[in-house]
């Protein structure tokens, strides 16, 4: 989809951010599976004062988060399974269209809540399907070259990030998205 489906869940993402800094001067926000940098770029736009950090695990898409991004970020090759920072650094990571990738989501679930600032927040835009759609592309991905792991349901979700998270808000986006909302207490 040439990232159509990531760029329809920016508004929303971008949204629930504002909702997740109100009140903190200059934020620190951690972008896991950034890709090009876009969404970084418009939470710099939307969040001048913020310390962004980028990660992703491809070096193609590094170099081209860093060249978006020129300077006004860091941008970091990671594992979202493996995150290289401390504990409780940053009080609000984004993840966009990359969640459905990661081979272990409970280790990124937990890596995202244990980077995370007590009050953070998780905000999660990925893809989503009816259950008779998601359970065929989960068969068919297996076979697929372009690293899709797993489409979950809200069920899935709800306990992946529940293990970690005090608060899950689960919604839907469109016919093809949702978004996940989770709170570090």
């Amino acid at each position: 989809m040439q990232g159509d489906h990531a760029r329809a869940l920016y508004p929303c993402i971008l949204d629930e951010a504002h909702r997740a800094l109100e009140g903190i001067p200059a934020p620190s926000v951690l972008d896991v599976g950034c890709g090009t940098g876009m969404l970084s770029d418009q939470l710099l736009s939307a969040f001048p004062s913020c310390r962004l950090t980028g990660v992703d695990l491809s070096p193609a898409m590094v170099e081209r988060a860093r060249a978006r991004l020129a300077g006004r970020a860091e941008v970091r090759e990671a594992d979202a399974e493996r995150l290289p920072f401390h504990d409780g650094v940053f009080d609000l990571v984004v993840c966009s269209d990359s969640f459905h990738h990661y081979p272990d989501p409970d280790r990124a679930a937990f890596q995202m809540w244990r980077v995370l600032r007590k009050g953070g927040a998780l905000v999660l835009g990925d893809v989503w399907q009816p259950a008779p759609a998601r359970a065929v592309m989960n068969a068919w991905m297996p076979l697929s070259h372009e690293g899709d792991v797993r489409i979950y349901s809200e069920t899935e979700l709800r306990a992946i990030l529940g293990t970690w998270f005090q608060r899950v808000r689960w919604s839907r986006i469109g016919l093809t998205g949702c978004l996940v909302i989770a709170s570090k207490g």
